[in-house]
């Protein structure tokens, strides 16, 4: 009965390894070889900085508190933040009166107190922002077919997160020349729009920061394209680890606490030690 087991399990892996062989040999022969146009024109992230980087980095509320405007005054309108609460504001610096304003300024879905239908009632700090479209098929068809993705963990969600944003929002321009030249079928199709730093060139999001002053700042800070794209990624940081300067507070204290241990385990080590022969 073994030997019968130990066949059949040579026999599944062998037969296992011979499909992956056929099928990886089929990919290689029937997949286009050579450059393509993602490959030779798509773009890194940009080298940008924020206050929340390093080892020692915190966020710097003034700037969330900007970048909130921005989200709130233009990503808003298609973009959700699903697992962000109204009281979250709280920790970049608002009142209990502005997180209060803030959440009676957006409509979440509700119940009629007088006759138990569905409706929108204004927001409050324990709800959660609403999203901008009732379902997907209402968002394709005010976005070209495309579903605007949730921003709360978009930092973490897409590598070099803050800088892909960053770029992103900086990065739109004209389709360039000499890609539609070397590559003839990936000119840009009509409702879409050329972006190296997206992964395949074009994005049926058009450019959300399109002018300087787009945004009118409250604490007077000028609001350039590349001052709004980097306060915007910078909210982002935030509503995709809210908790990291406490993280980082924490992982400090934890490596305090492990040199002062190594430190006491080897003093003891040579206090036992100390008159034994080896």
């Amino acid at each position: 009965m073994a030997r019968i087991l130990s066949i059949l399990v040579g026999l599944f892996f062998t037969v296992a390894l011979a499909w992956a062989f056929v099928n990886g040999a089929y990919i290689q022969i029937t997949e286009p070889t050579g450059p393509t146009a993602e490959h030779e024109f798509h773009l890194h992230p940009k080298d940008v900085h924020f206050a929340s980087d390093g080892p020692f980095g915190k966020f710097d509320n003034q700037q969330l508190q900007r970048g909130f405007q921005v989200y709130k005054e233009v990503c808003a309108a298609c973009h959700s933040l699903e697992y962000v609460a109204f009281r979250d504001l709280a920790q970049l610096g608002y009142t209990d009166a502005e997180v209060k304003a803030i959440a009676a300024g957006f409509s979440v879905p509700g119940v009629d107190p007088n006759t138990g239908e569905s409706t929108m009632v204004p927001g409050t700090p324990t709800d959660y922002f609403p999203k901008p479209f009732a379902n997907d098929v209402a968002a394709r068809a005010a976005n070209n077919n495309a579903v605007p993705p949730d921003l709360s963990l978009i930092a973490k969600a897409r590598h070099n997160g803050p800088a892909y944003v960053y770029s992103l929002l900086t990065g739109y321009r004209d389709q360039p020349a000499e890609l539609v030249k070397e590559f003839p079928g990936s000119k840009t199709p009509p409702g879409l729009h050329y972006n190296p730093y997206f992964a395949n060139l074009n994005l049926a999001m058009p450019p959300p920061l399109t002018t300087d002053g787009q945004v009118e700042y409250s604490d007077g800070t000028k609001a350039t394209v590349d001052q709004m794209a980097k306060d915007v990624s910078a909210f982002l940081v935030w509503t995709a680890e809210p908790k990291l300067e406490k993280r980082k507070q924490t992982g400090w204290a934890v490596l305090g606490f492990l040199l002062f241990a190594t430190i006491l385990g080897y003093m003891s080590y040579r206090s036992i030690w100390a008159d034994k022969k080896h």
